[in-house]
């Protein structure tokens, strides 16, 4: 059996600490208990001594979530390792991370002190830890910026005190994989009790090197890996839990380690963090970006079709993705277009398929992306541009901050005006739930966004939104000076493309 990494997850901790991603006590503990289904060993839930709030919130997380080690950030300062033992007096499985630099840099101009100094504080903090906690670990902050000999003296002294983890950080990212994993191991053959102890790494991305430094520290003795959910951290982040972990799973044949990741939650988790922290996740990043299981090309297409191992090393559901995504543009093949229509439930004859091709390939020299109601719209039984089969006739809206919001909303479809009212959370709820009953049509809103399509006070509004209906999603798109008429005009819009692609599935 492989030897496994610990995964110690510092999202809640040093993810956090990114300008702007402020977490409430309400979604820590949320994304806590999704790092646990996940499977995460370690959960650095905060550092109780920077606020009262922070404390409770580590006390929460260490009361409810009972599956993983709980851990707790402190400086070698004995009432922030109080703050923590006060966190965790009524919890079980937890543990006591204690720090302080010890680069030149960090002695000089932050301790403002000497090495003899910094070492006495480090052995101290852990036996005063040790009182409250049997797991501690100690980081020697700004490792890799500190002189060897001087580092493998306070990782073999605080060992000694009582660290059973002892961290060596690359604080500010300021290492290279082939040096990193070196220093790794000439600690591990230097440090005479070092077999009493755990190396963890925690790596920082300045230089963008973060998780291969990880791993390179991993192939040389490292046994826990500190990581964050979407890399995110101080300055350009840190190791990227879902890089770590998937590169461990993929390439067993060159770590020859293992986690015990349940990886097909990974894509759930760093939705919830995105979504929560406000920290969007560029679409070129690795693992869980937009684009990572996306194929433009005609040719990486094809190949996926017929074998995803073609232009993939991952499957998508391994991390919880249902499937790979051929984004339709000019560059896509026949089987990529024949695979969509299929999907939207239109089965093209192999004989009808170079036609079908030909008008496919008209509309993308047009587009930079064909979407699903592009498709719809070219697949109509009589060849051309569909009218809108529901009309806006009349619109009125009330609303204001003493009162339920309520719509009003005429629809015309062929000879037939109906009309109804509705209530909502706003007046473009509202309105919608009107237009809801109107058309008898049920849909789920993946999305809304509105814009300015024209300058001045009385300048048009373009709402777009995008609803889904079983397997079909399409785009609506309305124009108005009045932006709940332009919202009406685009659901009523998209609603129309549902109907018509209805029609087309009928008659396929």
């Amino acid at each position: 059996m492989a030897e496994k990494i610990l995964i110690f997850d510092t999202t809640l901790r040093d993810g956090e600490q990114v300008p702007g991603a402020s977490l409430t006590r309400v979604e820590k503990l949320e994304i806590a208990r999704q790092l646990e289904k996940m499977n995460v060993d370690i959960i650095e839930a905060g550092f109780p001594a920077s606020s009262p709030g922070d404390l409770e919130s580590v006390r929460e997380i260490a009361m409810l979530v009972k599956k993983p080690i709980i851990a707790g950030l402190c400086r070698a300062v004995k009432k922030d390792i109080d703050a923590c033992a006060e966190a965790f007096k009524k919890a079980k499985k937890t543990r006591i991370h204690t720090f302080i630099g010890t680069s030149p840099q960090h002695v000089k101009f932050i301790t403002r002190t000497t090495n003899e100094e910094v070492l006495r504080r480090a052995i101290e903090a852990v036996k005063y830890s040790r009182t409250f906690c049997e797991d501690v670990e100690f980081s020697a902050m700004d490792a890799t910026r500190t002189g060897f000999d001087y580092l493998c003296k306070i990782v073999e002294e605080t060992i000694k005190a009582g660290a059973r983890t002892i961290n060596i950080p690359d604080s500010v990212g300021y290492t290279t994989p082939e040096e990193y994993g070196n220093m790794i191991k000439k600690i591990m053959n230097t440090v005479p009790n070092i077999n009493k102890a755990i190396i963890a790494v925690h790596c920082h991305n300045d230089l963008g090197m973060a998780t291969a430094n990880s791993l390179a520290a991993v192939l040389n003795g490292a046994r826990q890996v500190e990581c964050t959910i979407n890399g995110l951290g101080e300055r350009a982040g840190n190791a990227s839990l879902e890089e770590v972990v998937m590169a461990i799973n993929t390439r067993k044949d060159i770590y020859k380690v293992e986690t015990g990741i349940k990886t097909d939650e990974i894509y759930k988790v760093s939705k919830m963090v995105t979504r929560l922290t406000g920290i969007p996740v560029q679409p070129n990043k690795a693992i869980v970006g937009a684009n990572a299981f996306a194929h433009a090309s005609g040719i990486h297409q094809d190949a996926i079709l017929k074998n995803e191992t073609t232009f993939g090393i991952m499957t998508p559901k391994s991390i919880g993705i249902p499937g790979h995504e051929l984004v339709l543009t000019s560059r896509s093949g026949r089987h990529a277009l024949q695979h969509r229509l299929e999907y939207l439930d239109i089965i093209i004859k192999e004989e009808n398929l170079a036609e079908v091709y030909a008008k496919f390939l008209t509309i993308a020299d047009k587009k930079k992306e064909v979407f699903d109601e592009d498709l719809l719209t070219m697949m109509q039984a009589d060849g051309k541009k569909g009218t809108d089969i529901y009309i806006l006739n009349y619109l009125f809206v009330a609303s204001g901050t003493t009162m339920i919001p309520t719509a009003t909303v005429e629809v015309k479809k062929g000879d037939s005006v109906i009309r109804q009212s509705a209530f909502g959370d706003g007046p473009v709820d509202a309105t919608f739930k009107a237009i809801s009953q109107i058309t008898k049509q049920t849909v789920i809103l993946l999305d809304y966004q509105i814009k300015s399509i024209t300058k001045g006070e009385a300048a048009q509004g373009e709402v777009t939104v995008r609803v889904k209906k079983g397997n079909t999603e399409v785009n609506g798109r309305g124009v108005s000076t009045d932006v709940i008429e332009a919202s009406a005009k685009a659901y009523l819009d998209a609603l129309s493309k549902l109907e018509r692609a209805k029609k087309v599935n009928i008659k396929k």
